[in-house]
């Protein structure tokens, strides 16, 4: 079983997510660190053009989205689960909820100027302008609520999260599942890298609470990986044969076909290649990298359009 490789950097809210549900499942893995901004050659050597983060890595495997990441994680160590039962549709609901609309609560929050001040204290001024101009990019077709207004929505999210903790330790429960590491990851952001507004946690002390338990699960046992050396695995390695999927037909586009594939909102830049998979829940498609070599990328349904490339 090949090793899970992470691509990542530190400060990525959507990073700490998967590094925290590594975490919970007590796996080992390694740690490639990427560029916050583009353009990142090494990732795309492995994604096709998909440059969001994280992305995780299984041989020559390319997992793109962190919900499909959970997915993987929990095939590979079904305990302790992410999907507790009976409550695995109400815990992807809510964590899609989470991954979209608290995100985007917190984060215009969160890089308000004190924030972004935080964030770049000790980073050359010009990397910080590459940051936002890089995001503003990336967000070119998405409608981003104000600061004031993303502040007040905020505090009205916080405030039922604390709701749902009323007499539990987690969200849905007594343990936690995928949506309290989908929940914990925009607040992780303004605690850990924005503290100067992180007093809008304190409205709710027991969402802070949470937040303490949530630390506490870690990160697992992580290995300092080189780009160079993730992407010599992936050359060296053969993508996992496509076992028991079928075909779900929505588009009109058949499996071998010439496509691409780009998420719907925010990070749109496509990955092309041939379509081997479209699943009930998922796309994988098979490229060739001068690099890479020959890959498997796989990508989430919900969230991502597929498209025929003209011949």
């Amino acid at each position: 079983m090949h090793d899970l490789i992470l691509h990542h950097y530190p400060a990525s809210p959507f990073a700490e997510k998967v590094r925290l549900m590594i975490g919970h499942k007590k796996l080992a893995w390694k740690s490639v660190h990427i560029p916050m901004v583009m353009p990142k050659p090494d990732l795309t050597a492995l994604t096709g053009g998909f440059r969001k983060t994280p992305v995780l890595q299984i041989g020559a495997d390319i997992y793109c989205d962190t919900a499909l990441m959970a997915d993987v994680l929990e095939h590979r160590q079904p305990l302790p689960p992410l999907y507790p039962e009976p409550c695995k549709g109400l815990a992807r609901t809510l964590a899609q909820w989470a991954d979209n609309t608290l995100f985007w609560a917190a984060l215009p929050y969160s890089t308000q100027p004190a924030g972004l001040a935080q964030m770049f204290a000790n980073i050359d001024p010009s990397q910080a302008r590459a940051f936002g101009e890089d995001r503003k990019a990336m967000a070119q077709n998405l409608p981003r609520p104000r600061p004031l207004d993303a502040a007040g929505a905020y505090k009205s999210y916080l405030r039922r999260l604390s709701d749902m903790l009323d007499g539990r330790d987690f969200l849905l429960g007594e343990a936690p599942s995928i949506a309290d590491f989908a929940a914990y990851a925009p607040l992780w952001f303004t605690r850990v890298q924005t503290p100067a507004l992180a007093d809008i946690l304190r409205l709710t002390p027991a969402v802070l609470d949470w937040m303490d338990r949530m630390a506490e699960i870690g990160h697992g046992r992580a290995e300092p990986f080189s780009a160079e050396e993730a992407i010599e695995v992936a050359r060296r390695c053969t993508p996992l044969p496509i076992e028991g999927e079928y075909f779900q037909d929505e588009h009109g586009i058949a499996l071998g076909s010439a496509v691409s594939i780009q998420a719907e909102s925010f990070g749109q830049e496509p990955t092309e290649g041939e379509l081997l998979v479209a699943s009930r829940t998922h796309y994988v498609l098979r490229r060739t990298d001068p690099r890479a070599g020959l890959v498997h990328v796989h990508f989430p349904r919900i969230g991502y359009a597929l498209k025929a490339l003209k011949a």
